[in-house]
């Protein structure tokens, strides 16, 4: 009987021990829950923007498909807060277009924010704002509790699309502190310490102010529903807590919190609540797009190159203060769809892009380039003169008309002419070309930087990127004229006896410094040269020599003439035989070096190359008469005459005509 005891104490025993040992891990496990409850992400849509959350640390989930264009974002890395918060996190590559979780931190408002190209996503630029954000990876920082519902500083809040509720603000907390709840009403501003906290009850509104936009009206022109909202969400600064129910203190302005959309009294008259860029000041070119419109591209294609349009308008930023964009289309004949003044943002641009209608007919591309060049970049198109003038033609295959000698007098107008050729021909089809290897023809470069090949139309979308950056580049844009690179430059050399043979070599080696300091080519600055006694001597035309290194060799082969000095018979003969083959749209520049009184009128033939547009600069040395220079000169005389004492003092002139010669050309119209 003893053992049977002894067991049945021995089971007992065990079985209180099995409930002892029960219990304590179920307080385990429950202080396991207790002290890591579970954290529910707040989940907000791609259209929310940062401006419209007061928390200044949180952490959302966002949605896939946030790098849709239509929601924007303004800045780089750091960004404005009216920006939307999940496009943001697209563009700074915390996120993918598949969405997920990030985590954002207020800081303090930029003097500007720069716009770029990043992830899929174009920012836009802004001069400044009120408040700044930044995103980085969805991971809550050990000892930090975010909030597990987001606090909008709108009655109507974003999130309710989503079925998101909206809870009193609390301070992200850390552990050892407690964070104060405050309501929405209580963010703006303090109440006295250990006032009662009040809830105002929410006025009726108008059937008009519900269904009204809440964003704010044009600076100056508020609406009364749009102030009543103001007044409803953002008095809490003002409010006074001994008032009763139902009753606030007059508003004020300034009171408002910035963030949600409205802007102190102070600022009213100067800043547009809504920010509109001003387009990206590194890229400030007028640029024209020639589209092709034949019938042979087809519907379809048609869709994909309006597609690129819109890619690439999206891409640049369009404002005011960078790059301004305008189309042509062409077929048998071109058609401006719109000019370079008349879309004044990106948006409104694509929105333009998605309205053009293809034209049909054959593809003479010629024929556009030539009217682009004759009509499209005028003051009166909105061309701004400081900003290079860039032609981006697209051809489908093949043009219907040549190019080449189009293209010649739209570079020689200062246009910088870009080719892109999709599905051009291949080896069977280039017997109907009419005009082989016309895009090397046209464009400003042969060396591929002015041209894009690109084998189907299915991949136009990889040459957004790669084009727009050289459009950009102003730096490589040869085309565009300046005074190095726009003139035909003839020099008049007096080789009478009374300069003598040494002297000539000095002379000869001034105009060697000058020629030196231009960009020489068919296509840009070209040389020519006459020397005189009592007869005239054509040394070499303008034609001749197309390269810098040729031109110089030229100038050391003159030989040296000796005679009389019949200067007004000279520049006859330039006009004649030099400046009449000069190129329609280059300037004409006569420097003329004398060391001598002419022995013959100079008066007319100087009027009669005014009169022709000739520019002509008049260089006395020694002996030379300088009256009769200022008489030579173009007026003013100040600018275009030079006088120096002695042969050897001539090289000191160069820099004063060049730097003159470059004052003239920057203060005409650029084209």
């Amino acid at each position: 009987m003893g053992i049977v005891v002894l067991t049945m104490k021995a089971s007992v025993m065990e079985m209180f021990l099995v409930l002892l040992v029960t219990g304590v891990h179920s307080n385990k496990e429950m202080t396991k829950k207790i002290k890591r409850p579970k954290f529910n992400v707040p989940q907000i849509n791609c259209d929310v923007k940062a401006g419209k959350i007061i928390n200044p640390e949180f952490v959302v989930k966002c949605p896939a498909g946030c790098q849709d264009p239509k929601y924007h974002v303004y800045g780089t890395d750091v960004y404005s807060s009216y920006s939307s918060v999940c496009a943001a996190a697209v563009h700074s590559g915390v996120l993918d277009n598949s969405g997920g979780k990030i985590l954002v931190r207020k800081v303090a408002g930029q003097s500007g924010y720069r716009g770029s190209y990043s992830n899929g996503v174009q920012s836009l630029s802004l001069p400044r704002w009120r408040e700044s954000f930044i995103v980085s990876e969805g991971k809550p920082q050990k000892g930090v509790t975010y909030p597990s519902a987001l606090t909008y500083s709108s009655p109507k809040s974003p999130a309710a699309k989503a079925g998101e509720t909206t809870k009193a603000y609390q301070k992200p907390s850390v552990p050892g502190t407690t964070a104060q709840p405050a309501t929405l009403m209580q963010v703006a501003g303090t109440t006295p310490e250990g006032a009662a906290h009040v809830t105002l009850p929410r006025p009726s509104l108008s059937a008009a102010s519900i269904t009204s936009s809440p964003r704010p009206q044009p600076v100056g022109h508020r609406s009364r529903d749009l102030d009543l909202w103001a007044t409803i969400a953002y008095t809490s600064s003002q409010y006074s807590p001994h008032a009763s129910p139902g009753e606030t203190d007059s508003w004020k302005p300034g009171s408002v919190l910035l963030d949600a959309g409205f802007v102190p009294k102070e600022e009213l008259s100067t800043q547009s609540l809504e920010p509109v860029s001003q387009g990206d000041p590194n890229c400030k070119v007028d640029l024209s797009f020639l589209i092709d419109g034949s019938t042979s591209i087809g519907k379809r294609r048609f869709r994909i190159q309006k597609q690129f349009l819109a890619d690439i308008a999206q891409a640049l930023d369009i404002g005011p203060a960078g790059p301004l964009m305008g189309v042509v289309q062409y077929g048998d004949n071109p058609a401006t769809q719109f000019n370079l003044k008349t879309h004044m943002n990106s948006r409104d641009l694509k929105a333009a892009i998605e309205k053009i209608t293809q034209r049909g007919g054959l593809s003479n591309v010629g024929r556009a380039i030539s009217s682009v060049t004759k009509n499209f970049f005028s003051k009166a198109n909105g061309n701004r003169g400081g900003a290079p003038n860039v032609a981006v033609v697209m051809v489908d295959g093949w043009p219907t008309d040549k190019v080449e000698e189009a293209s010649r007098l739209a570079r020689e107008s200062g246009i910088n002419i870009f080719f892109i050729t999709i599905e051009g021909a291949i080896e069977t089809e280039k017997q109907y070309v009419i005009e082989p290897n016309f895009a090397n023809k046209a464009v400003c470069r042969t060396n591929g930087f002015y041209s894009l090949s690109v084998q189907s139309w299915f991949s136009l979308h990889k040459s957004v990127q790669p084009l727009v950056k050289r459009v950009c580049d102003t730096e490589r844009l040869a085309c565009s004229k300046t005074c190095f690179n726009s003139a035909d430059i003839g020099f008049v050399i007096d080789g009478s006896s009374s300069v003598g043979t040494g002297n000539f070599r000095t002379v000869l080696q001034f105009v060697a410094n000058l020629s030196k300091e231009f960009e020489i080519s068919d296509t840009d600055t070209r040389i020519g040269a006459v020397q005189y006694t009592y007869e005239q001597r054509l040394e070499f035309g303008f034609e001749e020599y197309s390269t810098k290194p040729d031109i110089l060799n030229a100038i050391k082969r003159v030989g040296y003439w000796s005679g009389g000095t019949s200067t007004g018979a000279a520049i006859n003969y330039a006009l004649e035989q030099l400046f009449k083959k000069s190129k329609p749209n280059k300037r004409k520049l006569m420097i003329l070096i004398t060391d001598g009184r002419s022995y013959d009128d100079v008066r007319v033939p100087a009027m009669a190359a005014h009169h022709k547009g000739v520019i002509t600069y008049a260089i006395g040395v020694a002996w030379a008469a300088q009256d009769e220079l200022e008489v030579i000169a173009t007026h003013p005389a100040k600018d275009h005459a030079f006088f120096v004492d002695e042969f050897d003092n001539l090289y000191r002139s160069v820099p004063k005509v060049i730097q003159n010669i470059c004052t003239e050309f920057n203060s005409q119209p650029r084209n």
